[in-house]
């Protein structure tokens, strides 16, 4: 239970940065260099290898090694840990957006009547 409970933390600790999650949605297309992947950014190549590590930690990412290109790929496991975590919340997102359907159903009668008074 902890590892798992540490592992989801990593994931959410990596999906925390904006920068990271732009390089997670690019590999989505399909492996890239850590040139490739910093291209749309205004940051160092250091700092784009730094956000790569913190993805790989967290098992969001996998490098591989092709002479002297190490091409990234996306590694979704960890993304469906998340949907499985945050689904367990599916059922009070849910009933909260029936109980504000039916308060702005009431406003609404309460409108139409007042409007039918006049």
């Amino acid at each position: 239970m902890a590892e798992a409970t540490d592992r989801l933390d990593r994931t959410f600790a990596a999906l925390s940065d904006p920068t990271r999650r732009a390089i997670l949605a690019r590999l989505a297309s399909g492996e890239a260099t850590v040139t490739d992947l910093a291209a749309p950014f205004d940051i160092s190549m250091p700092a784009v290898s730094k956000h790569l590590k913190v993805l790989e930690r967290a098992g969001l990412i996998v490098r591989g090694r092709e002479r002297q290109w190490r091409p990234a790929r996306l590694e979704a496991t960890p993304l469906r840990d998340v949907a499985e975590w945050t689904g367990r919340y599916r059922r009070f997102w849910e009933e909260s957006y029936d109980r504000l359907d039916e308060y702005l159903e009431e406003l609404k009668g309460r409108r139409k009547e007042e409007d039918d008074g006049r």
